[in-house]
């Protein structure tokens, strides 16, 4: 089978289920694990390089607004790999090509490739998604590996934090304007220990300000910007320290956002793991990291 990825989560996912040699496309973000890179990228960025957070909430808003794509889909270049199955997404459109975009151009070709869209809102729902692959390619057996591996961390985690208290906390995806976190993070806060005031489970991230997460009276804040690493969500961090600590939190820290949150693939366990180290570190000694600190 020739597979297309059209969204990092699913590119993850694809090699989680042993489907890397079948991979033939990816997009231009698609950066784990490393082997991805060996696909030929379809899709470009089509936002001005250098903008910072604000800049880019703009660019996003102005073309999404207008009904314009954030992303370029080279379309001859999926054609010439001529996929079995496309794998894309209608959930976000900040986070891949447009489906409609998509499904034009597989309309187009001479053998029209299935396309399977994944659009999860839940936690549960990123699970299910392991199974939507898996029946699409044939790899139901590797599925359940997956999602009973992904069963055993997260009750690991639920059980090594039942008995300590339970920690406010807030998740911040955007900072200019602030944005906290929904779909799944919620979810993954509660199950970590702790209790999210602002967040809404299977909801879009809400647009919020800066004196309404801190009324909220955060004990800890996690700051997880879209599509940034820890390093680069601590730069941003540090960049707004006036408000963040003016929320009051105890403690701030900055995390991948990219490989461990807005990512609704395997590494989403990692995320929890992340979040429960971070609220009960003596329940949770270890996490897979990086976790830096606002000092």
């Amino acid at each position: 089978m020739r597979i297309v990825s059209l969204v990092p989560h699913a590119t993850e996912l694809c090699f989680a289920l042993g489907l890397g040699d079948q991979v033939v496309g990816v997009t231009h973000e698609c950066d784990f694990p490393p082997e991805a890179a060996q696909a030929t990228a379809v899709t470009a960025d089509l936002l001005p390089d250098g903008l910072d957070s604000a800049g880019i909430d703009a660019a996003v808003k102005e073309k999404t607004g207008g009904g314009e794509a954030i992303y370029a889909l080279d379309a001859e270049a999926l054609k010439e790999l001529e996929p079995d199955l496309i794998i894309t997404q209608a959930l976000c459109p900040v986070c891949a090509v447009g489906y409609d975009d998509v499904a034009a151009v597989a309309a187009e070709m001479e053998e029209p490739p299935k396309i399977v869209s994944l659009d999860p809102h839940t936690f549960g729902e990123t699970m299910v998604d392991i199974r939507t692959v898996a029946q699409a390619t044939g790899t139901e057996r590797e599925a359940l590996a997956l999602i009973a591996s992904q069963r055993e961390r997260v009750d690991a985690v639920v059980a090594a934090v039942a008995d300590e208290p339970i920690v406010s906390c807030v998740a911040i995806e955007w900072l200019d304007p602030v944005f906290v976190a929904g779909h799944w993070t919620p979810q993954l806060i509660e199950m970590a220990g702790g209790d999210d005031p602002l967040g809404l489970p299977g909801e879009a991230s809400p647009q919020l300000d800066w004196e309404t997460v801190g009324a909220a009276e955060p004990e800890v804040v996690v700051v997880m910007p879209c599509g940034f690493d820890a390093a680069r969500s601590l730069e941003l961090a540090e960049e707004f320290r006036e408000p963040l600590l003016a929320t009051g939190a105890r403690k701030i820290v900055c995390v991948d956002g990219s490989a461990t949150f807005s990512r609704p693939g395997p590494r989403l366990v990692d995320g929890l793991e992340n979040l429960a180290h971070i609220l009960h570190p003596g329940a949770v000694p270890l996490a897979p990291g990086p976790i830096l600190e606002l000092q």
